[in-house]
């Protein structure tokens, strides 16, 4: 730490209780009051310096050489203050430090110190000084935070001001153009470094920091100063992604919430913290508001923590909604745990469900502000890469939103409107698979079995049986959770995937025979359709003996729940199984009328 020293006579002064007392061998005639301390000096030391005690001695002054009182309790950094200035004026040697520099500095401006009142008095002292410790980083900070004494003394002489634009300087400087460490900072040791590496000793070898070097040294200011440091050296153009993570390093310092998982115990447990609720709750405040606006600057993981935070702090209705839209604006970057909020209320779901919709419709919002910007025809399949693009998220999306309502379907809490509402607003095209929404229907029903038939209607009609995949469509067939209707489209579509891929490896085979007859002697140029031609015939029947088997295992699960239910009579008639099953993989064999499913 930088230090100036002046003065040169030895110590004269010593302190009896609550008194200073100069021991120069003459009697003091001017006592000096600062609340409950006082000074036993001589006028013609301090009025030799000082424009103002100048000043109030002729004021006071009877003209006998009496001995006087004087009061100047507004004196900026106090009886300490005082101390070292009364030192000054009888040249006793005293150290001014970054540390002390603001509060003298102010002090020597509030007693009018001045070169009218001799050479080198101390406001040109402690202004040179001070010019000096803004140089420097550490210096800057300590001077910074002593500027909290003096306030507003500091700010009226520009001190603060001063001292943060000479932070933000720096901080938004490249620590390459004037080397490492940076000057008046103390490089960190690297613990990897130390020891010996072939007989040399490596201690002393520093490990450079990267662009997070100022965010613990800051993090100790208070929250106008430092809030006035963020936007001074946002306004130097700083990257928006260190100011978050800045931001961030500054919340998990002094939110306590922040800084561990958020259990229904902690919900109503606030006050264990040492900081008061409603001062985390204007601190949390204000720290939403200096984040960046920028999209993906600040990650979706600590806003959803800032968002927790404030609804256990009941922080200001636009505060959350603002958290509720940073958060809805990238979605897509959220993990299930993350969104996983918990509710505050008491007989409510555990999760609170109403949060989430309000993010995901704002993630909707901007999607179609999106689409918009960049139109592509969704519903009819022609996509460009760009719109390809902007369905990753989407689909992202969908899978999260898809888990949450499995994990929250349990809940007997959780209505069966809010499901819908929720999972309706996730279009159709989002999903690839339907899997993760049926399970999450099945969860609900098993966990809500008093809802009635129509409820479960209404609940399946939210996915695509045709979306499901073999696996989703196996376990399906056999849910005897599932309304009847929904077990046949399952069972129908599967039928009809299964006839598709019959009738398209048939389409192979008979293309490979007759490219072989027409072409003759002609050579095949892949290898690929060599390999087809050769090996072909008999991967079709294997493909079809399999086929057969899956179509005799969905016969006998029809037949199963045919002796369930007796309306299924002739569910058999209808879709041909009275047939033999040769009918089904016959070559050249016509398809069988599906017309009939039409009415399903």
């Amino acid at each position: 730490m930088a230090f100036l020293r002046l003065g040169s006579k030895p110590e004269v002064f010593h302190r009896e209780g609550c008194s200073w007392v100069c021991t120069s061998g003459l009697s003091s005639d001017i006592c000096i009051n600062i609340g409950e301390m006082s000074f036993n000096l001589h006028k013609f030391p301090l009025l030799s310096r000082s424009g103002l005690l100048e000043r109030l001695i002729e004021e006071c002054s009877d003209g006998e050489g009496s001995s006087l009182s004087l009061s100047l309790d507004d004196i900026p950094g106090g009886a300490i203050a005082f101390e070292l200035i009364s030192k000054f004026c009888y040249g006793v040697r005293i150290e001014l430090t970054a540390q002390n520099v603001a509060s003298i500095r102010c002090a020597a401006e509030y007693l009018v110190m001045t070169e009218d009142y001799g050479d080198g008095n101390l406001i040109m002292q402690t202004e040179s000084f001070l010019n000096e410790v803004l140089g420097n980083w550490d210096d800057s900070i300590t001077a910074l935070e002593s500027c909290e004494e003096v306030m507003p003394h500091a700010e009226e002489f520009h001190i603060v001001s001063r001292c943060i634009d000479s932070l933000a300087t720096k901080a938004c400087a490249d620590p390459s153009l004037f080397g490492w460490p940076l000057p008046g900072r103390e490089a960190k040791k690297s613990p990897q470094n130390e020891g010996l590496w072939n007989g040399i000793s490596t201690a002393t070898k520093t490990q450079r920091t990267g662009e997070d070097w100022w965010y613990q040294d800051v993090s100790f200011l208070s929250l106008p100063l430092y809030k006035r440091l963020i936007l001074a050296i946002e306004s130097k153009g700083l990257r928006p992604e260190s100011i978050a993570a800045s931001v961030e390093h500054y919340a998990l310092r002094y939110l306590p919430l922040m800084n561990r998982q958020s259990s229904f115990d902690d919900m109503h447990n606030v006050n264990t913290v040492t900081t008061s609720e409603a001062d985390q709750r204007a601190l949390l405040e204000e720290i939403v508001g200096l984040l960046p606006n920028k999209k993906g600057v600040t990650s979706s993981k600590f806003l959803i923590r800032l968002l927790r935070t404030a609804k256990v702090l009941r922080a200001s209705p636009s505060c959350r909604e603002n958290l509720e839209m940073r958060v809805g604006a990238q979605l897509d970057q959220a993990s299930l745990v993350d969104i996983l909020i918990p509710n505050m209320g008491y007989s409510e779901t555990r999760f609170d469900v109403d949060c989430v919709q309000r993010i995901l419709d704002h993630f909707m919002l901007v999607q179609q502000a999106a689409a918009l910007a960049t139109p592509c025809n969704v519903e009819e399949g022609e996509l460009t890469n760009g719109s390809l693009d902007s369905l990753t998220p989407m689909t992202m999306v969908a899978t999260l939103i898809d888990g949450f309502l499995a994990e929250v379907a349990s809940d007997v809490n959780f209505k069966l409107p809010k499901f819908e509402a929720l999972a309706a607003t996730i279009p159709d095209y989002a999903r690839p698979l339907d899997d993760g929404l049926y399970h999450a229907i099945d969860v609900y029903m098993k966990a809500h079995h008093w809802i009635t038939d129509n409820e479960r209607e209404q609940l399946c009609k939210l996915m695509n049986c045709q979306k499901l995949s073999l696996e989703a469509s196996t376990h399906a067939a056999q849910n005897e959770r599932l309304p009847l209707r929904v077990i046949v489209q399952v069972l129908f579509f599967e039928q009809l995937r299964l006839r598709t891929s019959i009738s398209g490896w048939f389409f192979v085979s008979d293309t490979l025979e007759n490219s072989h007859n027409t072409s003759g002697g002609i050579e095949m140029n892949s290898m690929a359709t060599r390999e087809l031609a050769n090996g072909g015939d008999d991967d079709v029947e294997q493909r079809v003996s399999e086929l057969e088997k899956d179509c005799s295992s969905m016969k006998e699960e029809i037949g199963k729940l045919m002796k369930a239910k007796r309306s299924w009579r002739n569910f058999t008639r209808k879709l041909g199984f009275n047939k033999k099953s040769n009918s089904c993989c016959t070559k050249g064999t016509k398809p069988t009328n599906v017309g009939a499913f039409s009415q399903i």
